[in-house]
């Protein structure tokens, strides 16, 4: 374990499963107190089956057994600024600061431009962009205060190029790279860095749900939608943990309004 995170607070959204839990896991390695945030219920759209409350019951004492940060747990839609607001308003009264924010809460479903409702459009783009925003909101504030901190958003290599029968999941990740150069403008006086991560497709519970919602296997979605360089039909939470410890860390002081690609070599093709 390294001591730079020690004492540090990290708070995650989408942290019950999948990347969320995996960045969850590596920072209290390292001795960070994580402040967890997730959906809990299903929504009507996408309707594939999502976190539960025992998700981030199992997170909870998966950190307590490492012994070294401590865990928070708090159930919200990110598309609602009570929420929002209160579990921030929560994590600091428990930890006292937030050092990093992971935005990481999002979903995605296929359906071409033309055939999207405008409420399909209106929830892809609202829990992964609004979300986003609306997180950053509560936090920023408590960051200034403290001159430092690290956001780091997770979009997608569908934030770098087109997909097919995926514009509005590609559109609301390309919005966070327009959130993450502004917030890099916005908040350099502070002392806080603001990037974007961009995986290739992640070996996570969203690729069941797409699956189920497609009636195919998570396998089939994966090389469907990759096409990566490297043969490997997706790459796994933890690599993307290791890259948002690395962003996050002293290594990265000077990056900042940057993406960070981690696509086995997908936009290469």
């Amino acid at each position: 374990m390294s001591k730079e995170f020690l004492g540090k607070t990290v708070f995650i959204t989408g942290a019950a499963q999948g990347q969320g839990r995996a960045v969850a896991l590596a920072f209290a390695k390292e001795g960070a107190n994580v402040a967890g945030f997730d959906l809990t219920e299903k929504i009507p759209y996408p309707a594939y089956n999502r976190s539960s409350a025992s998700h981030l019951k199992t997170l909870e004492k998966e950190i307590e057994s490492l012994g070294s940060g401590k865990f928070a747990a708090y159930t919200g839609d990110v598309r609602n600024a009570n929420d929002l607001e209160n579990a921030v308003k929560g994590t600091i009264e428990v930890f006292g600061r937030i050092d990093i924010l992971f935005n990481n809460a999002g979903v995605a479903a296929y359906g071409l431009s033309h055939e999207l409702t405008e409420e399909q459009w209106d929830t892809i783009l609202d829990i992964n962009l609004k979300g986003a925003f609306l997180t950053a909101k509560y936090v920023i504030p408590h960051m200034i205060k403290e001159r430092s901190g690290v956001i780091i958003n997770n979009s997608s290599v569908a934030g770098m190029r087109g997909m097919n029968r995926l514009s509005h999941y590609a559109a609301s990740k390309w919005g966070l790279i327009g959130l993450t150069k502004s917030w890099a403008i916005e908040l350099a006086p502070y002392g806080i860095r603001s990037l974007s991560i961009h995986p290739t497709g992640v070996n996570t519970p969203l690729n069941d749900g797409l699956a189920e919602l497609e009636g195919s296997t998570p396998e089939e979605i994966a090389e469907r939608s990759a096409g990566n360089l490297q043969p490997v039909p997706w790459i796994e939470p933890e690599d993307v943990a290791n890259a948002v410890l690395f962003l996050s860390s002293d290594k990265s002081r000077y990056v900042t309004g940057s993406q960070f690609v981690l696509d086995a070599g997908l936009l290469t093709r």
